[in-house]
């Protein structure tokens, strides 16, 4: 198919490292990317085309760069918090968007999702009243433990799980901080199984991609629980199937969704799945790697097209699209650093010849240091490997293979990785 892109200039706004692939692949298709944040040193200008320095969140700022570079289009990178901007700047330019305010405003707080999810029988985490106020009558009503976090964070950012009366004030000032909209909520801490849900939406269709489970440390107690990863297709999708999608399809249509990629973070217990967390943009765990591999379609390049022509592409997700994989197996693979320097790594280079490698994305480098704040986050996350096998029990392999030959040493020699999931548990050979 002829390159209908080469020449036309893009603003990505954001600029972390997980956005790098989407750059990378822009400039593939002859786009001339203009990488913005307000970080000079942040690690996806290295790949732009032009690295710029205004604020994701400055939208008169962003207008104006965008007016002064003559861009084609607009597109937010990986970055929740910048959804909002990135809808409003292109509403300014009249720009092609695949979000509304509308969906904005439902997406962008915790406790405004959850609400409209309920009205569709999508079910979120049972949660507890409080206020800043920490009145008498709402503390005694609350049943430990319970997770403590802003309406308006990701990443785990500002969340803290308090197993006693006496952590919640803390807990609560750590959230509000850490909130734009200086609200918070206190759910139940669900101690459970934990599941992605990720969609992809094309001019009204709505697609199941991915139904996957996620695995997250124990190790980092009181702090959010990090991802270590996630396999595919998801041990419970059948069962996803009959008792939730429905459900969420009406809510996507209620919301107005057309276009976009869209995912659910939800909980899994005794049948029933709780959702606690949303996000409208490519995803830092970035699933659409292994769909590239798997599906041959790539969202990246759907929401490339979609911002700088309007439409996604040929993409028929009817046909090209399978939540199943396929028959194959995939995985995620996360290695997460503790507090300290990097000294040494070990063990990732194999990653570049393995044909069952089909991305590596690296956060972390030698001399680079994790901090105490990191820790309980994905900052703390020093790569994810992606993994493709035909079966599961070559799958279990690759995973055992990888989490016993990557090393990170810290400045005193320690092993500063955090220990992986249990691949055959997982993956049901245990």
């Amino acid at each position: 198919m002829k390159n209908d892109l080469t020449g036309k200039k893009l603003l990505i706004l954001g600029a972390n490292p997980e956005t790098i692939p989407l750059v990378e692949l822009a400039n593939s298709l002859g786009v001339k990317t203009l990488v913005t944040s307000n970080r000079p040193e942040d690690a996806a200008k290295k790949c732009a085309w032009k690295a710029c320095d205004v604020d994701g969140l400055d939208v008169p700022g962003l207008v104006a760069l965008a007016r002064e570079e003559q861009v084609d289009g607009v597109l937010v990178g990986v970055a929740d918090i910048l959804v909002p901007a990135y809808c409003k700047v292109c509403d300014a330019l009249g720009f092609h968007c695949y979000a509304t305010q509308d969906i904005v405003d439902v997406f962008s707080y915790k406790d405004i999702f959850k609400a409209t999810c309920e009205r569709y029988g999508v079910h979120g985490v049972p949660e507890y009243y409080l206020d800043e106020r920490l009145r008498r009558e709402d503390l005694d009503k609350i049943v430990y433990p319970v997770m403590v976090k802003p309406v308006d964070s990701c990443s785990g950012m500002g969340m803290t799980v308090c197993f006693s009366e006496a952590e919640i004030p803390a807990a609560v000032e750590k959230a509000l901080d850490a909130s734009r909209a200086r609200r918070f909520i206190v759910e139940r801490y669900m101690q459970c199984e934990d599941m992605g849900l990720y969609y992809t939406f094309k001019d009204g269709y709505c697609s199941a991609s991915c139904i996957y489970d996620r695995y997250t440390t124990d190790e980092q107690p009181g702090l959010s629980r990090v991802c270590l990863g996630g396999t595919y297709p998801s041990k419970h999708i059948d069962e996803y199937f009959e008792r939730m999608h429905a459900n969420a399809l009406r809510l996507f249509k209620a919301i107005g969704i057309r276009n976009g990629v869209l995912m659910l973070s939800a909980f899994y217990e005794d049948g029933e799945f709780y959702v606690y967390d949303t996000g409208f943009r490519l995803q830092g765990e970035a699933p659409h790697l292994l769909m590239k591999a798997v599906h041959g379609f790539d969202q990246r390049e759907m929401l490339i097209r979609f911002a700088l022509t309007g439409s996604e592409g040929g993409v028929d997700l009817a046909q090209d699209d399978d939540a199943r994989f396929r028959g194959k197996w995939g995985a995620t693979q996360w290695f997460l650093l503790r507090q300290g320097t990097i000294a040494r790594i070990e063990g990732l280079d194999k990653a570049a010849d393995d044909p069952r490698v089909v991305a590596n994305i690296v956060r972390l480098h030698e001399g680079d240091t994790v901090l105490p704040e990191w820790v309980g986050t994905e900052k703390q996350v020093l790569t994810r490997l992606y993994l493709i096998c035909n079966t599961k029990e070559e799958l279990a392999a690759a995973l055992k293979e990888y989490a016993a030959a990557v090393k990170v040493y810290d400045e005193e020699g320690r092993d500063m990785v955090l220990t992986a999931f249990d691949a055959d548990k997982a993956l049901e050979l245990a």
